[in-house]
């Protein structure tokens, strides 16, 4: 079983091509380097979650996200409150692997407000898949001992932490329309 360990033995654990669970503004998320093949297979065998759908990157700024969106996107523009989290679907630069993306032209990206999130992406230093800790279909974690019990055995690490200060997922909304696909959980 994988105890909580301190923040940059989990980003060293992430920069070596390993899963960790950790907490973000509203549940708590699993996570890995998104051209960490291996890592991402293994998150999405977890979930039990088609690839066809795609994952989430997380950013602890606009520069994380430079090499995975497609060139004319302003960055910049991608930040979002803690209490409300959204997560944007951007055009995808040409290399992203279709393991991140799925069956997408656009890719799914945040850059993330809350504390210790932000902290593991700059640990890191790059941007980390962030997909929530629960088997595809079924509720999410939001209490710690509960992920533990859940996913401390098939990841490498847990970040301790606590989860919020939202309710739940972030709503992912279109970036070009703005037009919202998933509503914010609660």
């Amino acid at each position: 079983m994988a105890f909580s360990i301190p923040l940059q033995r989990a980003a060293r654990i992430v920069r070596a091509g390993g899963v960790v669970a950790y907490p973000t503004e509203g549940v708590y998320g699993l996570g890995c380097l998104p051209q960490a093949d291996e890592a991402v297979q293994h998150i999405l065998s977890i979930k039990q979650r088609d690839p066809a759908m795609g994952l989430i990157l997380i950013a602890a700024d606009s520069s994380q996200l430079e090499e995975w969106v497609a060139s004319g996107v302003p960055t910049a523009d991608l930040y979002s409150s803690a209490e409300r989290p959204v997560t944007w679907i951007v055009p995808a630069a040409a290399s992203v692997s279709t393991l991140i993306r799925g069956n997408h032209e656009g890719l799914a990206v945040r850059i993330t407000s809350h504390p210790v999130a932000r902290a593991l992406c700059l640990a890191a230093d790059s941007a980390i898949v962030s997909t929530s800790a629960n088997v595809s279909g079924r509720p999410t974690s939001r209490n710690l001992h509960v992920l533990r019990r859940q996913f401390g055995h098939l990841v490498d690490c847990v970040v301790a932490g606590r989860c919020g200060p939202a309710g739940g997922a972030s709503e992912i909304r279109d970036w070009r329309s703005g037009k919202v696909i998933r509503p914010a959980t609660t």
